[in-house]
């Protein structure tokens, strides 16, 4: 990692949130300013007109785009890796039916680390691949059983990520449609540069820690709604409102009380996220042919009156959520698809950060007391 800004004689710049901090050097993504978004260089709206989820994978993990006869032989690869441990699914029937299922991502990562370990028959390109197949099975089966209390198998014979988590999802064979705009969203969401969860894992792997540690710190940042919970809270306050006139007036009155107002803004753009533009037609396309025209109008609502009252422009997270609610995914699973998808992102940068390593220890500047003398506790 390029440390420039970590050095001891660097100059000290003192800002909220480390904003404007550059904290390194990467090859992975592009973000912001005129790049807009690019992974490995390459547009994100080229890669999400016209490719699968798989190529994007191989593209972050692997370093470049796969050929066809590389694309399906990675294909077979997810496919035969998509089954989880039977030691897995006892520990995920153990977990309560209230958990977060972004608790159940964190402690499924977490032990799949105990079973599967890294080390020399386990290398980290073996330990991303896994986790990719794997994760869409431990998401549905603990969500399958602690709702039902019934089994469900953690393999199908579907082509794509997309389709495999769906089909698990809903016992069947989803729409074509629904393939697309799942298989678009994994795309959209696998990579963002020097973002909170991505941040953790190399920081973590900076103090030469697992693979699968790394994760589950990257899990536990991506859980908060300041990063990927947001995507929740959308659909919570979207769900709030019948039309746009009263999707108007509602947030109105958020506002007016200050109340926060999830999925605006973004750390990185100043204008708009270009996610969004890909996001947003996807929920017009799935709202109009599912016949809820009114859910995208409340969400169109909402994002011009944040524009008008705040310059501030709906992110990635807005639009996903009536997306995935058109595709009948329950709001506890946003953001945990978020991890299925961000976990080729985690592994580019965990790989990048071992490769030229710096332990990763910023510094501080001291607002506390000045020094103080003890005193002894009978003459406190």
């Amino acid at each position: 990692m390029g440390d420039a800004a970590l050095k001891n004689d660097a100059p000290k710049k003192k800002t909220g949130g480390l904003a404007g901090i550059v904290a390194g050097e990467t090859e992975i993504s592009a973000a912001g300013g005129a790049h807009n978004l690019e992974y490995r260089g390459y547009s994100i709206y080229d890669l999400a007109e016209h490719a699968t989820f798989e190529e994007v994978a191989y593209l972050l993990v692997y370093g470049y785009l796969p050929k066809q006869a590389e694309l399906d032989g990675y294909k077979n690869k997810l496919r035969a890796l998509r089954d989880i441990p039977q030691s897995l699914k006892e520990v995920l029937e153990r977990i309560p039916r209230d958990a977060h299922p972004m608790d159940v991502m964190r402690t499924a990562t977490s032990f799949l680390g105990n079973v599967e370990p890294e080390g020399d028959d386990n290398c980290q390109e073996a330990i991303t691949d896994r986790l990719i197949a794997a994760y869409p099975a431990i998401l549905v089966y603990w969500w399958h059983f602690a709702q039902t209390g019934q089994r469900h198998d953690c393999v199908t014979d579907a082509d794509t990520l997309a389709e495999h988590f769906l089909t698990l999802l809903h016992r069947g064979k989803p729409s074509d449609l629904h393939i697309k705009a799942m298989n678009v969203s994994l795309i959209l969401y696998a990579e963002h540069e020097f973002n909170a969860s991505t941040f953790t894992a190399r920081t973590i792997a900076s103090t030469l820690s697992d693979f699968y540690s790394a994760v589950t710190g990257a899990i536990g940042a991506l859980r908060g709604p300041l990063h990927g919970g947001a995507n929740e809270a959308a659909m919570e306050l979207i769900r709030k409102f019948d039309t746009a006139e009263a999707a108007t007036a509602g947030v109105k009155e958020m506002l007016a009380t200050k109340q926060l107002v999830m999925g605006f803004g973004h750390r990185v753009y100043s204008e708009a996220d270009p996610r969004n533009k890909v996001i947003k037609e996807w929920s017009r396309r799935l709202c109009e042919e599912g016949g809820k025209p009114e859910l995208f109008a409340v969400s169109e609502a909402i994002e011009t009156l944040m524009w008008d009252e705040k310059h501030l422009f709906p992110n990635l997270d807005f639009y996903s959520a009536s997306t995935y609610h058109m595709m009948a995914i329950p709001t506890p699973m946003f953001t945990p698809i978020f991890v299925m998808s961000r976990i080729t992102g985690w592994a580019a940068h965990i790989f990048e950060q071992r490769k030229n390593n710096k332990l990763i220890r910023p510094s501080a500047d001291y607002t506390g007391p000045e020094k103080l003398d003890y005193v002894p506790i009978e003459a406190r």
